[in-house]
């Protein structure tokens, strides 16, 4: 039972290539549990002893703030469940699914979702399956290690590139659309956001540089076509196992609204994406950040 008096530890930082923006979402999200009456807010940054610190503190939940490696992928859902701690976000299987791009289009694929073809590839592949493609880490957020390749001399180097970030590596057909993307808040599709980066390519400098990108809510698309991807997203949330909240981002092209990948953990700053499509239904981020602790006590896998 969520009361204002009960221990709450907010989980951010750790040590992946994400820090400085779970830094940011922790912050934001701890600070507006105060706000709205939250009286024992501990902030955690997760190091080398934080399962020593877990176990003194003994929170009655943690607020996952975390982001990438560590965070989203399942592992630090599975120290929370082994020491019964209740945490918000997803669970350890579908935090996994959702975190590796290969294994969450092998999900899609089966549930008969939409996404762009795709192969895994590896450091040593010299020639691109199709041009121009798409190379991603399989394991990584926030864009991290993604190349555009439109020509076959490019590929390698973007491979190296991926091969920093992961071992395992994606390669998706390129599609040129509209990225659109949908946060979810429990079971609820909140209104698509339109992504329009100044560069054409939504990279990390676009994503936390202020002005290098436009959101728009007039997305162009109709009603009918809203509704389409808006249950689209529901239905890869919920194939994923994902729980809580979180939001699905799209290439829409040719009315078919293919999915890129599922963010268990998006950013909660009052100016990020999720944030911003509670706020255009009328939930603001005070609202939204109680709204998720809530969702907490759902079921994990």
């Amino acid at each position: 039972m969520i009361n204002k008096n009960m221990r709450i530890v907010v989980l951010y930082g750790g040590f992946s290539s994400e820090r400085e923006v779970s830094l940011t979402t922790g912050t934001a999200m701890g600070n507006s549990l105060k706000k709205n009456g939250y009286k024992n807010i501990i902030f955690m940054d997760i190091g080398g002893n934080f399962f020593k610190e877990l176990l003194e503190i003994k929170p009655d939940i943690c607020v996952n703030g975390l982001h990438g490696k560590f965070g989203e992928d399942g592992k630090i859902q599975a120290v929370l469940e082994s020491l019964k701690i209740p945490y918000t976000g997803s669970g350890v299987a579908a935090s996994c699914l959702a975190f590796d791009k290969a294994y969450s289009k092998y999900i899609l694929r089966g549930a008969g979702l939409p996404t762009a073809e795709f192969v895994i590839a590896s450091k040593d592949n010299q020639k691109p399956p199709f041009l121009p493609c798409v190379v991603k880490p399989a394991r990584e957020g926030s864009t991290i290690g993604i190349s555009i390749v439109k020509q076959e001399a490019e590929y390698k180097r973007a491979l190296k590139i991926a091969g920093q970030y992961d071992g395992k590596i994606v390669v998706e057909k390129f599609l040129d659309g509209k990225e659109i993307t949908v946060g979810i808040l429990g079971d609820k599709a909140l209104p698509p956001i339109w992504i329009k980066p100044e560069s054409g390519f939504y990279d990390y400098e676009s994503k936390y540089t202020k002005g290098k990108t436009e959101y728009l809510f007039d997305t162009g698309c109709t009603e009918k076509e809203m509704a389409e991807i808006k249950d689209t997203a529901l239905k890869a949330f919920n194939a994923a196992g994902c729980t809580g909240y979180g939001r699905v981002d799209f290439i829409y092209k040719e009315n078919t609204p293919y999915i890129l990948e599922i963010n268990t953990l998006p950013g909660m700053t009052e100016t990020s994406l999720l944030p911003q499509a509670a706020a255009e239904a009328g939930i603001n981020f005070e609202q939204l950040v109680e709204e998720i602790l809530y969702t907490s006590g759902e079921s994990h896998d």
